[in-house]
């Protein structure tokens, strides 16, 4: 749509932080007050509007759309929401190894295990690895304690915390990115790890790497509303 306003700014209430444009509050596409919960959320919302230039595109503001997300559907059911993104501690990207070659199991042990062993520790859990794709389940008390670790987030933080999950398909590298176990750099490479070992084997390919690209677009947007919160 054209842009339709000239001044965005940030107003300080008492259930949140709005951003107003043209001295009117934005509101969600389900008609709800844009509340932020922290000032520095709220700018960097506030800066998205900014820095809109005649036409007003949704896929160049990435906080306002997760924003939009934990009012309009994460905290309309937040139980279920969590129980959602918890299922994915059943099948963790991280617990299923390659069967071959040495070089690839090598890689992923010395990528993912880091990973698995802080939550062990964390958690006071342990994992079942599984050589190929074949779902096993893992522990009953491992699937439990990883749930109630997603459940005692509020909306903003499963909206923040839903992008790293769902785009790396696992649970353990989106909550030790959230809790600062590991730094965006390291965990993009965990969760990217199979794809950069075929493009290093077979060439790469412009359309998966253009794919692969607005992946970590999405995914360094959504570390970087946890880290505004």
């Amino acid at each position: 749509m054209k842009r339709f306003y000239k001044d965005v700014a940030v107003r300080a209430g008492a259930e949140g932080h709005e951003i107003v444009l043209d001295g009117r509050p934005v509101r969600t596409p389900a008609r709800e007050p844009l509340l932020l919960p922290t000032l520095a959320l709220a700018e960097a919302v506030a800066a998205e509007w900014e820095g809109q230039g005649d036409q007003v595109d949704p896929r160049t503001m990435p906080l306002t759309g997760l924003a939009n997300a934990a009012i309009d559907r994460v905290a309309k059911d937040r139980a279920a929401f969590a129980a959602g993104l918890a299922r994915y501690g059943e099948g963790d990207l991280l617990c299923y190894r390659a069967e071959g070659p040495d070089s690839l199991i090598a890689r992923q042990d010395a990528a993912w295990t880091p990973l698995l062993d802080w939550a062990r520790r964390r958690f006071d859990v342990d994992f079942t690895l599984i050589c190929g794709i074949m779902h096993n389940a893992q522990p009953d008390g491992t699937v439990e304690r990883l749930s109630a670790a997603v459940d005692s987030r509020n909306p903003f933080e499963l909206a923040g915390l839903s992008p790293l999950v769902t785009i790396s398909g696992s649970l353990v590298i989106a909550l030790a990115l959230a809790e600062g176990a590991a730094d965006l750099d390291t965990a993009w490479a965990a969760a990217s790890l199979d794809e950069a070992w075929q493009a290093e084997q077979w060439g790469e390919d412009a359309e998966a790497r253009a794919a692969l690209d607005a992946r970590r677009h999405d995914f360094e947007a959504a570390h970087r509303f946890l880290t505004l919160l």
